[in-house]
């Protein structure tokens, strides 16, 4: 009885291990992690616009805050607010992150996550929305021509509400191609894609003309890519 007690005083004590962690696939190790409290954190990113970006705070805890809309006007229609990270491309990977979305409400009120991307007109997006059509809350494929939905399951839309923290974890496999895409429920994904035109490159977050903010990014992966220098320029 008495090693009972002890045991249940350890569970007790011992904090929680989110669900999403707990899937980290073995042979993976944390890349790179991002949490804002550094007055250097932008330096990290590279943006489509530096101006449109800034160090904010919400509930009084920094993020990455894009607070107006960039004047960027990609070659193959795309979004315009982009901010990846630098000198860390990856294939396969595990990726969570909180985002927040400030903008009005409307069918395509979005945020979107970035992943293998290669240059402005190379990489993959998801595109989170509040309602879904063929240009909206989808997993898109850019490829040197206008970007296309591929999919293969999806829902009708999120709920982003007001001043409200979502979090979002994204899984990708080069070897089958496989894109999972999970919000708020780390246990069934909202979204599935399988593809495989691009297989190393960068992580970035934005929208495609709405605003919001990222925080406490965690990315974890078995290797890196050697690095680019620059992407926009």
């Amino acid at each position: 009885m008495k090693r009972l007690f002890a045991l249940l005083l350890v569970a007790l004590a011992t904090p929680t291990v989110l669900s999403g962690q707990a899937r980290i696939p073995e042979g993976y190790r944390l890349v790179y992690s991002q949490d804002f409290t550094a007055a250097t954190a932008l330096d990290d990113f590279e943006f489509s616009d530096p101006a449109a970006w800034r160090l904010g705070r919400q509930d009084g805890r920094p993020a990455l805050e894009l607070f107006r809309q960039s004047r960027y006007r990609p070659r193959v229609r795309s979004p315009f607010n982009i901010a990846l990270i630098r000198g860390v491309e990856v294939g396969d990977f595990v990726l969570e992150a909180e985002l927040l979305q400030t903008g009005r409400e409307y069918g395509h009120r979005d945020m979107c996550v970035f992943f293998a991307a290669k240059d402005p007109a190379n990489f993959y997006y998801v595109h989170l929305a509040t309602a879904a059509d063929p240009h909206a809350h989808n997993i898109f494929l850019v490829n040197d021509e206008p970007r296309v939905a591929i999919a293969t399951r999806t829902t009708k839309g999120i709920d982003w509400g007001q001043n409200v923290w979502h979090r979002i974890r994204i899984e990708r496999t080069l070897a089958d191609g496989a894109i999972r895409v999970f919000f708020d429920d780390m246990e069934q994904p909202i979204m599935e894609a399988k593809d495989q035109h691009f297989d190393y490159g960068r992580i970035g977050f934005g929208s495609f003309d709405d605003t919001g903010m990222v925080r406490n990014i965690r990315l974890w992966a078995p290797g890196l890519a050697p690095k680019r220098q620059g992407f926009f320029r």
